[in-house]
């Protein structure tokens, strides 16, 4: 299952509004780390589908939210519940590290 995307637009109905928890990864096109992390995220996508929505933010194109959330550097993945911004990992960081910090806000 892939992940799906957001722009400035759709940002705070899919992200902020959501009713389950949020995995936004934030990246760009030309950004090789931000490469070889999404199959890592489409693949929790698939893995937490009915817990967990995962989307995935191109700062090319939506520099407002990325902006707002003072991204700085790319790949950054946010965790979002409740429409509040629970945490942050920057880097390209193994999928084992995102998995454990998706599952403290899974409940």
């Amino acid at each position: 299952m892939e992940a799906g995307a957001v722009n400035d637009d759709t940002f705070k109905n899919v992200v902020l509004e959501s009713s389950v928890p949020v995995l936004v990864d934030f990246w760009a096109p030309w950004c090789g780390p931000c490469r070889i992390i999404a199959p890592v995220v489409d693949e929790i996508a698939g893995e937490y589908k009915d817990k967990l929505k995962c989307v995935k933010l191109n700062t090319d194109e939506s520099p407002n939210v990325a902006s707002e959330y003072g991204i700085r550097s790319i790949p950054t993945i946010m965790v979002f519940k409740g429409g509040k911004k629970c945490e942050t990992i920057i880097g390209a960081v193994p999928k084992a590290t995102i998995v454990q910090t998706v599952e403290k806000y899974l409940n």
